[in-house]
């Protein structure tokens, strides 16, 4: 199943005179701007809870936001204690089932931003040989439909983190879901994007800020290095340029946390071939290409 409720001040307890310290001296002319930067640096860093962080992508998420301690505290779910083992082991990685909300609570529990990355995973049936041509079959396990892990798991999810006050929730599905006939749904007769598709409806209706990101084909390759496109409606399926890096779809999970202008946006993200346009670094302009809520 892999695939801000923050003070941003603390005040101390006996605090009456430090209050009226600091409103002296942000009304003080000269010292204003010194007062202000003051207070910044006493922002904490959010806390983020990577769901899904034993997947190919999860694991880049956990990764990147572990390297960026000065901005976010990371936290993973995983399923089982193999995949904890798989992205290190630490005590900030917790295991639970997403399809059972006792099972998770403890992650969620004060969190001030939510990346959901669990999806269900099809298996293949045995007995394939590419040498007779044809194609593979395949199958969900029982218990593990799309149904299941990526409409009653990311509700689940959606819930506890609402619960708890979580202030942003990024959500990574998959652009096809405007095509009920799309090849996808057919797949052990999951019909993924649909179900996929209804967990995106929920979070843009939970009152939540979110940001939905409907990745193209993923890929295991370098990010950095290509131009990012923005879509919608399934439009970039028609062209060329329908694939996108698991390392850019992590780092776009990651810069939605920093921009107001990726909150209430859903969108479409693929990427041009490296070596055409020029690689992607300024994130805000990207996020203000969003004009799509759902």
């Amino acid at each position: 199943m892999c695939s801000l409720n923050i003070s941003l001040f603390s005040t101390p307890p006996s605090s009456t005179s430090f209050l009226k310290k600091r409103c002296v001296s942000l009304t003080s002319g000269s010292r204003r701007g010194l007062s202000i930067k003051a207070m910044a640096t006493d922002a904490s860093p959010l806390t983020v809870l990577v769901t899904g962080a034993g997947g190919r992508t999860g694991q880049i998420v956990y990764k990147k936001l572990k390297e960026r301690p000065e901005k976010f505290t990371a936290r993973g779910l995983v399923r089982t204690d193999e995949s904890k083992n798989k992205v290190g082991g630490a005590d900030d990685v917790f295991v639970g089932d997403i399809r059972n909300i006792e099972s998770i609570s403890q992650a969620f529990q004060g969190i001030d931003a939510l990346i959901i990355l669990t999806s269900a995973v099809p298996k293949m049936k045995p007995g394939f040989d590419p040498s007779k041509g044809g194609r593979p079959e395949f199958y969900f396990e029982d218990g593990s439909y799309p149904e299941q892990v990526d409409w009653i798991g990311q509700k689940n999810q959606i819930d506890t983190a609402r619960e708890g006050g979580v202030k942003q929730i990024v959500l990574v599905g998959s652009m096809g879901g405007t095509d009920v006939n799309h090849p996808l749904n057919s797949i052990g007769n999951g019909n993924i994007l649909v179900w996929k598709r209804k967990a995106d409806q929920y979070l843009a209706d939970s009152g939540i800020p979110y940001t939905i990101i409907r990745a193209g084909g993923l890929q295991d390759k370098e990010g950095g290095v290509r131009e990012l496109l923005i879509g919608k409606d399934d439009e970039l399926l028609k062209t060329e340029t329908r694939t996108i890096a698991r390392a850019d779809v992590a780092e776009v999970c990651i810069q939605a946390l920093q921009y107001e202008e990726a909150k209430e946006r859903a969108f479409d993200l693929a990427s041009k071939p490296e070596g055409e346009g020029t690689p992607t670094a300024d994130f805000r302009s990207l996020f203000s290409q969003v004009t799509t809520r759902f």
